[in-house]
């Protein structure tokens, strides 16, 4: 079982899984059907999939009672850190009650599944110089809503794990991207209004936020991956950093993306995409998780990026265009997408 299955990594967790032969069962806000993930889903149609909000109790309850899943992979989030200062309580209730809800449901329902419990590095916030790379026995320094929502759900996944000897397994993944990546993050929102501007659809310069950041990044696919391998191996109780190996900043990764563009590309940055309080240093210790696994990532970023450019600069192949508004050229490149993937 994938809750989150409509989201960015639950649709390639999903793929991955239907690959190996699983019979996956899927729990997710019904997405728009002109949605990059919609298409993706419907393109596999032995995913069992329930349309239910994860803050619906008596829902999720009887989807455990009645499927009884051996792995549940619990992804369902309000993953926006932008929008959590918007909406805190929203994060707050969608992140932390949805997972107690999920929790509690499998516990009263006696069954003993495998539960990984995906929180963030966002929960580590500002790291000191002298943390990097980060452990996972860092402290919490939550600097969004967010992060704190993901520490309520990290610390609950603990919980059960002591209280009720449940088999939970946490993980703390760092930066990753790739294509169908939504438009709220920054390598995505950089690479949909390059493409825009290629098109004719917009002109420079493109907008953006904090360049300065430091994240290390890793492809999405490669995330998925691990996330299985860890569960094959995980030991109950047990957190684990997952992360790439590539080292970038915020600004480098546009660079990348403005490399890769036939057009000459230049930009701004608008307030309206400062975060009130940022995380600027994110640079995971993994030998923890390495150890356990071996696991390593295998696509080089440059080839995400390629790859994330290339997935949106598929709206471009339109035959028509003259839309009004930058709002209309943003359905019409959701409707794109979904056609060609």
């Amino acid at each position: 079982m994938i809750t989150g299955s409509t989201g960015f990594k639950g649709a390639w967790l999903a793929n991955w899984l239907l690959m190996l032969g699983a019979k996956v069962v899927g729990v997710g806000l019904k997405p728009e059907k002109d949605s990059i993930i919609f298409s993706s889903l419907e393109l596999n149609k032995r995913i069992n999939q329930y349309f239910v909000d994860i803050k619906n109790f008596n829902k999720i309850n009887h989807i455990i009672k009645k499927e009884k899943p051996d792995i549940i992979f619990h992804l369902a989030a309000q993953s926006y850190v932008q929008f959590s200062f918007k909406s805190p309580a929203e994060t707050l209730n969608i992140n932390a009650i949805g997972t107690s809800n999920l929790l509690e449901s499998v516990r009263i329902s006696k069954i003993n599944p495998k539960i990984h419990i995906c929180s963030s590095s966002e929960v580590y916030g500002q790291v000191e110089k002298e943390e990097i790379p980060i452990k996972e026995t860092n402290p919490f320094r939550p600097a969004s809503p967010y992060a704190v929502s993901k520490v309520a759900e990290d610390m609950l996944g603990y919980q059960y794990f002591l209280s009720y000897n449940m088999h939970i397994v946490r993980t703390r993944m760092f930066t990753h991207t790739g294509p169908r990546r939504g438009d709220v993050f920054a390598e995505s929102w950089f690479a949909k209004q390059i493409a825009m501007i290629e098109s004719g659809i917009m002109s420079n310069p493109i907008k953006v936020g904090n360049l300065e950041s430091i994240r290390t990044i890793m492809d999405v696919r490669d995330a998925v991956e691990a996330y299985w391998i860890m569960m094959e191996k995980s030991i109950p109780g047990e957190v684990y950093n997952i992360g790439g190996s590539k080292t970038l900043t915020i600004e480098e990764i546009l660079n990348k993306l403005i490399e890769y563009s036939d057009k000459e590309i230049k930009y701004i940055v608008d307030k309206e995409l400062l975060r009130p309080s940022d995380v600027t240093l994110q640079i995971p210790d993994t030998n923890k998780f390495f150890n356990l696994t071996n696991w390593q990532p295998k696509i080089k970023i440059e080839e995400g990026v390629k790859d994330l450019l290339k997935n949106i600069n598929y709206w471009k192949s339109a035959p028509v265009w003259n839309p009004k508004t930058i709002k209309e050229a943003t359905k019409i490149w959701f409707k794109l997408l979904s056609k060609k993937n």
